[in-house]
């Protein structure tokens, strides 16, 4: 996988109490496969299209750092440097609802725009394709 371009969605996933259930809802409907992904003492998933090689989507637990996380689709859009768009996204009206998080030399925050819609600000890692 290339990695992604600024301004490019780079990744979506979907955060609910149930992922375990929700998760299979999605592979009957969109006919993905399930790749789990071991956390701490659960699964979060990998979705995978039938004939691809690499995640569709992620489906997470609403636990830990995600507990309060949206249930909805949350698109991580990719950014140069995620300090700057926060500014940016507090200046020009809009809300951080989770801060600056470091994934492994990635970083990514939450935002709420004026209008109450949610997105992910994600600054790839060196080496880093997706979240």
């Amino acid at each position: 996988m290339e990695k992604p371009k600024p301004g490019s969605i780079s990744w979506v996933d979907l955060t609910v109490p149930n992922a375990s259930e929700v998760k299979d809802f999605y592979a009957a409907v969109a006919g993905w496969r399930v790749m789990p992904i071991e956390m701490e003492g659960y699964d979060d998933f990998c979705m995978m299209p039938p004939d691809a090689g690499a995640p569709a989507a992620g489906i997470s637990h609403a636990s830990g750092p995600n507990a309060d996380l949206p249930a909805q689709w949350l698109v991580y859009i990719t950014v140069p440097d995620v300090e700057a768009a926060l500014k940016v996204c507090r200046e020009k009206g809009g809300q951080v609802i989770r801060d600056l998080k470091d994934m492994g030399g990635a970083k990514m925050a939450v935002i709420r725009d004026p209008a109450g819609a949610v997105a992910a600000l994600y600054q790839p890692g060196k080496d880093q394709t997706c979240p």
